[in-house]
């Protein structure tokens, strides 16, 4: 029931995603396809063409100059450049479909890419969070390029051999019908191992391609964890665990190769079958019939039977290729339908020399940086984790800090505020606007965010800092990074500004990263920022250059901090202590500790440690 169940629903995809991949290619490309398709045609008509010309060739001419005492090979010359002709002209189209399809493939598989690097930019973090980085980086590598391939081969090769095999079938019919009920007798069979083996290959050549982006995120997740698997000595275990990956691969690759490659070599033979079918049978009927076949037609025959037999050996291989394809252009149509993240605000903010307005239609006011959670409640999918009636209020220029265990709710309150998730109940407002009806990129560009994984980009220093805000002048970033306390660590490096860094800043320590991470922010000169937990992952030397560089980022703003060092918190204008996805306590530094519960359990824990 399960298998049955499994092929209903998968061969109506594998339709759908073949009719939306031709919608896409016709659409973008409808002229060139068009000459494409005709070049096709005179391919496999120039083809059988030749071989039609066989049987002239010999009854009209080889056998009367054979029976002639002066014979004269004028005109066998003439007839052997004609059929020259019919090939050539059928090479030159072959060169021609060739050429207009690789052109046309390498542009689709640009195409592609680019939709599908738009679609991710535009997809919400929750996606990001639910799909492995390796699973979506397979979609951009191994399933375009097997897209492409079917592009600019599978596809080509499969309407020729198709109108080679419809051609060679008319011409057969019109030499011989006796002779082509054998060969559709050979044919009919054909069919039947065609079509038992490509519906065993193509279920495991979708497992194939699910294997392979699995095996990728495998990959991508060890690569980027390196340190810690040598740290802990678990590269047996972490080998042990590709090893199986690998494994499950090898079978899916195993099994789905496997079945397609029976294919061509069956249908050779069968190939070959007919070809000695039709000699034993074509030499009976010209023996006992001479009227009915001669030998220039026979010749014919079995030149047109190869041409009506390879193709076929041709489709059922062209077949297994278009399978592949058809998964991985089923996973590459999954990404470009992925929903993109919702945004119906209105409300914008933009900065006018040192200050930020709000743009509420014809109405500009300033921003102040009034924060405020009301009753607000949200669930992450799949996962009990959330909020749960947060309710708090932060006036503009104050400074709260949000501490608590790992685990509960301090991020997911920030993510709220920039709408990286949005609520599922309750209310949040920025200086009295519901942040629903703010524009997502005008509110992020105002929310300027120092992670504690500080990320970096091949580039300049100067391209780093700049991220923030691209249009920033030189001077700007320059201003930026001393407010940051960078300038100096910046001005001891070979070209200063515009040294290049690589990968994720790998050249730089910790602490400088986050000193770029915070200049970056500083750029932007935002209204309100969010520190998460920006000095957790440095010493405490340089801790304290880094948390020069976020008090001065930190003042005339508001400011939400995540502290992971609870030293660090006690001049906040409010402290929230969150467990558990709640507000437990609320207060300042002085009246928490008085109040002697968690806050003064973390702390007093803290300073004991």
């Amino acid at each position: 029931m399960t298998n049955a169940t499994s092929k209903m629903t998968t061969t109506p995809q594998r339709r759908q995603t073949f009719k939306r991949l031709l919608t896409l290619i016709f659409s973008q490309y409808k002229g060139w396809l068009v000459v494409a398709f005709i070049a096709i045609i005179i391919s496999a008509l120039a083809g059988v063409a030749g071989s039609l010309f066989i049987q002239r060739l010999i009854d009209d001419y080889v056998l009367p100059l054979m029976r002639s005492s002066h014979p004269n090979y004028g005109p066998l010359l003439e007839a052997i450049l004609i059929m020259a002709a019919l090939f050539y002209t059928g090479v030159l189209a072959t060169v021609a479909y060739s050429q207009i399809m690789a052109v046309l493939g390498q542009r689709i598989q640009k195409s592609i890419r680019d939709q599908m690097f738009t679609k991710m930019e535009s997809l919400p973090l929750r996606y990001f969070d639910e799909n492995d980085y390796g699973n979506v980086m397979s979609r951009y590598t191994n399933d375009v390029d097997t897209l492409t391939q079917l592009i600019t081969q599978s596809f080509p090769q499969f309407i020729v051999a198709t109108f080679n095999v419809v051609f060679a079938l008319i011409a057969m019919v019109s030499l011989s019908p006796a002779l082509t009920l054998i060969s559709l007798l050979i044919f009919a069979t054909s069919i039947i191992i065609v079509r038992w083996l490509t519906a065993h290959s193509s279920k495991y050549f979708r497992a194939q391609q699910a294997s392979i982006g699995s095996l990728n995120a495998f990959i991508e997740e060890m690569l980027n964890g390196q340190k810690v698997i040598k740290v802990f000595s678990h590269e047996d275990a972490v080998k042990s665990e590709f090893d199986q990956y690998n494994d499950d691969l090898r079978n899916d690759a195993r099994l789905a190769n496997g079945f397609s490659t029976m294919l061509f070599p069956i249908m050779s033979n069968l190939g070959n079958l007919l070809y000695v079918l039709i000699a034993i049978a074509g030499g009976a009927l010209a023996i006992t019939h001479a009227n009915l076949l001669t030998l220039g037609t026979i010749a014919a025959f079995l030149q047109l039977s190869r041409s009506f037999s390879q193709p076929i050996a041709q489709i059922s291989q062209q077949l297994n290729a278009i399978i592949q394809a058809m998964a991985g252009a089923g996973r590459i149509f999954q990404l470009l339908d992925e929903a993109p993240e919702a945004d119906s605000g209105t409300v914008t903010l933009k900065k006018q020399g040192e200050d930020w307005y709000w743009q509420d239609g014809t109405t500009q006011k300033p921003v102040r940086g009034q924060i405020s959670f009301k009753d607000v409640n949200f669930e992450y999918a799949h996962s009990d984790a959330g909020l749960h009636d947060i309710s708090f209020d932060v006036d503009a220029g104050e400074k709260v800090a949000l501490v608590g265990e790992t685990g509960a709710g301090k991020t997911t309150i920030t993510n709220m505020l920039n709408r990286f998730y949005d609520i599922d109940s309750g209310q949040i407002t920025y200086d009295g606007i519901d942040i629903t009806r703010i524009n997502k990129a005008a509110l992020r560009q105002s929310v300027a965010i120092v992670l504690q994984e500080t990320h970096l980009f091949s580039g300049s220093i100067a391209d780093n800092i700049r991220y923030g805000r691209m249009t920033a002048t030189d001077d700007e970033v320059v201003a930026a990074a001393k407010l940051a306390n960078a300038d100096k660590f910046i001005e001891t490096l070979p070209d200063r500004y515009e040294t290049q860094i690589t990968g994720n800043g790998s050249e730089l320590s910790s602490g400088q990263q986050q000193m770029l991470s915070i200049a970056r922010a500083a750029v932007v000169d935002p209204p309100v920022m969010i520190l998460d937990e920006a000095t957790s992952n440095i010493d405490s030397r340089t801790e304290q250059l880094v948390q020069v560089g976020m008090d001065n980022l930190m003042k005339g703003r508001t400011t939400f901090a995540i502290a992971h060092r609870l030293s660090t918190v006690f001049n906040a204008d409010l402290i929230l202590v969150i467990g558990d996805g709640r507000i437990i306590e609320a207060g300042t530094h002085e009246a928490l500790l008085a109040k002697r519960g968690k806050y003064y359990e973390l702390y007093t824990g803290a300073l004991g440690a």
